[in-house]
């Protein structure tokens, strides 16, 4: 009897151990099949997605049609299950496409501002309705147009502007510190970081609850992190909105950009001074300047179509029945600028890097995720996003309509331009010490000595500027990584001159195209590490959480309960 009792005290050990054993080994067995990224098979799916066959992947054209039909076999030779309950690999999102000509006039005392659009501004509007007028509306300065009671700030101080234009400035309210004025106050706005009211899409949101006519949104290069010609050429073609009920009529009629230069003219000619507005706008007692007779005058015509666009979307299923409806969310934005047959030369706007090589990278984890046996614990959703350049448009419909629950939604990591210059050391985060996915992506990191680098421009806002960001506003921890700035063998300002050079020469221009002397050795090691951030929450990872001073956490809390 003594000895069966250690008998079955040594089965249970070795049984013990060798249950350890195949853990282990079906955690070494996904890291060996992570090794089947390669560059080469990298390249070649950047270059069809990118090709000008693909007439630039914009929503609602033939392009669309080939994007989303060429990932729909790309799903399928992988093997991989249709994404969509129904039985497809789509997700169906219902866009209006509108089409703006304008006129504008702004006049100060009568003499009119000389304007050229598409040169010294932009006016567009996202009512679906062949005419949007706005006749003589009075203008009112309202500094960078924020309403934050967390910060006790209100740059509109109760003064009305329903019917009226506004003029602001981008970014956040740039406080100095009391200590340091050469840096930001870190107790507003998260000090030099962007925060969710310095984006352009929140000053129209609250310029739409304001009931303004009129948002007109000051640019500068800097703050807002792209020139002013990043937007001209978007606004020269088809811009989309979500289609709602109300055809966008709770949105601000008009929506504008003025440029810095043509801003300063404005105000001179106003009796006022734009680099003196701009020190007041930045102390919370700054009240908001009527611009005393001043107007604003636009009106705006509008090519309507509603289409019917497209999410792409696959899965692999959990192979344990406790956890198979808990997901784990890869996304990626296929889509892209489409085509300018006005253009000289060159007219496809190819999205090479933004984001033919983030759909890349998700086809090549895709490929990863099915080759696997066993599979993980939990499912794994590859979300190939629609309209994340017209405002993250795919990405927010899926938050607003999950295919599977959020609540059951562990993490989203998201794709959008992959390193196309080499390979580094680190990988920039962007959105660091938001949850703690940095502490999972810190041990995964170190096991291949590599390292974390927090977001080297947190006052351009990226944070906010990706797909990621529709799945954080509805409380779904997200994690946006990005290329690291330490590049093996590289001097120190590498990465800020191939990134600098990269915005200024190519980013939303038709010369974002598949260059001969890429590097994708670093693409393909950051790859492995996405992998294995999402295989570890796969396989059974606690749920992920927000820090505690994340505004995204209370969501998330609500979502648990």
């Amino acid at each position: 009897m003594k000895n069966n009792h250690r008998m079955t005290w040594a089965g249970r050990a070795l049984t013990a151990f060798a249950l350890l054993l195949l853990v282990s080994c079906s955690r070494i067995s996904a890291w060996k099949a992570r090794n089947g990224i390669t560059a080469e098979s990298l390249l070649s799916e950047i270059k069809v997605l990118a090709s000008d066959d693909f007439e630039g992947r914009k929503p609602g054209t033939a392009g669309e049609a080939k994007t989303v039909a060429w990932l729909e076999q790309q799903f399928r030779q992988m093997g991989l299950k249709p994404g969509n309950p129904d039985g497809t690999y789509f997700q169906k999102v219902p866009l209006a496409g509108i089409t703006s000509t304008n006129t504008a006039e702004i006049a100060v005392r009568g003499q009119k501002l000389a304007l050229t659009d598409k040169k010294d501004y932009i006016a567009l509007s996202s009512h679906f309705a062949p005419t949007v007028e706005v006749k003589k509306s009075d203008v009112v300065f309202v500094g960078y147009g924020v309403v934050a009671p967390e910060y006790g700030w209100d740059d509109y101080k109760g003064v009305d502007v329903k019917g009226k234009t506004i003029l602001m400035l981008i970014n956040d309210p740039a406080v100095p510190d009391p200590a340091n004025p050469r840096e930001l106050d870190p107790k507003y706005f998260k000090g030099k970081a962007m925060t969710y009211y310095g984006r352009w899409t929140y000053k129209y949101e609250i310029a739409s609850q304001k009931g303004a006519a009129a948002a007109i949104i000051i640019h500068e290069t800097g703050p807002a992190g792209y020139p002013f010609e990043v937007l001209t050429g978007s606004a020269a073609s088809e811009h989309f909105s979500l289609q709602r009920a109300d055809n966008n009529e709770s949105r601000v009629p008009v929506e504008a950009w003025i440029s810095q230069d043509k801003a300063a003219e404005l105000l001179k000619l106003a009796g006022q001074d734009l680099a003196q507005l701009k020190r007041a706008a930045v102390a919370r007692d700054f009240q908001p300047v009527a611009l005393e007779g001043v107007t604003a005058s636009f009106t705006i015509s509008n090519t309507l179509r509603k289409i019917e666009s497209r999410n792409v979307v696959a899965r692999v299923e959990g192979g344990e029945d406790s956890m198979r409806d808990q997901w784990m969310v890869y996304t990626a934005h296929w889509d892209h600028l489409g085509k300018d047959t006005d253009l000289p030369g060159h007219r496809v706007f190819n999205g090479a890097v933004d984001n033919a090589s983030g759909v890349a990278g998700l086809l090549e984890i895709a490929r990863v995720f099915a080759r696997l046996s066993p599979a993980p614990k939990r499912s794994v959703l590859f979300l190939a996003t629609t309209a994340e350049e017209q405002g993250l448009l795919g990405a927010q419909y899926y938050a607003e309509h999950p295919l599977y629950p959020l609540k059951r939604t562990l993490a989203d990591i998201n794709m959008d331009g992959l390193n196309v210059w080499g390979k580094t050391k680190d990988v920039t985060i962007i959105g660091y010490g938001y949850s703690n996915l940095d502490d999972l992506a810190d041990r995964v990191l170190k096991f291949h000595d590599r390292t974390i680098t927090a977001d080297p421009e947190p006052e351009k806002g990226y944070y906010y500027r990706s797909d990621h960001f529709e799945f954080a506003k509805q409380g779904v921890p997200s994690f946006d990584p990005k290329p690291g700035v330490n590049f093996v063998g590289k001097p120190a300002d590498y990465s800020e001159k191939v990134r600098s050079a990269y915005v200024s020469r190519d980013y939303h221009k038709p010369t974002d195209q598949v260059k001969p002397d890429w590097d994708l050795s670093g693409a393909v090691e950051d790859l492995g590490a996405f992998f294995d951030i999402g295989y570890r929450l796969a396989d059974g990872e606690p749920f992920p959480d927000w820090n505690v001073d994340s505004e995204f956490r209370s969501k998330r809390d609500a979502m648990m309960k």
